[in-house]
């Protein structure tokens, strides 16, 4: 695998254009303004952040362009965006307003297709290709489907491995039943997706702590991602956006 900067990003919810947060992708929470917790971030030396819109995909609602606009104008660090992208069209207009990476995640199952246009249109590196995995009845990891609100039949390492052919550039791996949930990484899905894949594999779902973060790259990971741990505080998660110090973070991966 290429060898990347270890980064650790807040992913961000969007719903109704304001922030929420999930517990295994329900009861969304409101926690805040995205433009708010941007210019926090932006004072905090955040490596990257992660927008996803968690209503767009579902209702089939075109992005909210001007508030993607607002945040990509607001935002110093690499912006990724995902959330109701089913257009080569709609991805080149994310694009041109400051996004640096385009998530897709319902339409890498249904349309794989897009992933490829936009890879050879914008390059591989601005493809990210979501992949929310859940385990089912009986215990066996299938690929949930964001738009449906369903699991497929699909395998999460097989279908890595078929996103990163069709042209995504990189992995937002997401454990569904851990999300929210601070109870650590699934590392053994970030070791086997890792391995499968010569692109970088962020991971997301289940971090409490710097701790998770680390595992979470020892697995595999080029990046560690996580929500709660960034806008909660505290035993009784109060509201409070916030990020390691620079310096904690550079160590956490030196180690």
């Amino acid at each position: 695998m290429t060898t990347v900067f270890n980064r650790v990003i807040p992913c961000l919810l969007l719903q109704d254009g304001g922030l929420v947060k999930t517990q295994g992708f329900r009861r969304p929470r409101y926690v805040g303004d995205p433009i708010n917790a941007v210019r926090i971030f932006n004072d905090k030396y955040v490596d990257e952040l992660v927008f996803l819109d968690i209503d767009a995909s579902r209702t089939g609602a075109e992005p909210n362009y001007d508030l993607i606009q607002r945040i990509a104008g607001e935002c110093f660090m690499p912006l990724c965006y995902g959330g109701g992208i089913r257009t080569l069209e709609q991805a080149r207009r994310i694009v041109a307003v400051g996004v640096e990476k385009i998530a897709v995640n319902s339409m890498a199952i249904d349309n794989p297709a897009l992933l490829s246009a936009m890879s050879a249109e914008l390059g591989a590196s601005s493809v990210v290709a979501g992949i929310d995995v859940k385990r089912d009845f009986f215990g066996r990891e299938r690929v949930f489907h964001p738009g449906k609100r369903r699991l497929t039949s699909l395998d999460p390492v097989a279908h890595a491995v078929a996103v990163v052919r069709a042209g995504a550039g990189e992995i937002f791996l997401n454990s569904v039943d851990r999300d929210g949930r601070g109870t650590g990484f699934d590392v053994d899905l970030i070791a086997r997706v890792s391995a499968a894949v010569n692109v970088p594999v962020i991971a997301c779902g289940g971090a409490a702590g710097l701790d998770d973060m680390r595992a979470a790259v020892q697995s595999g990971a080029s990046a560690a991602a996580a929500g709660s741990m960034f806008v909660f505080y505290g035993p009784h998660r109060a509201v409070l956006i916030n990020y390691p110090a620079y310096g904690a973070v550079r160590e956490l991966f030196s180690k």
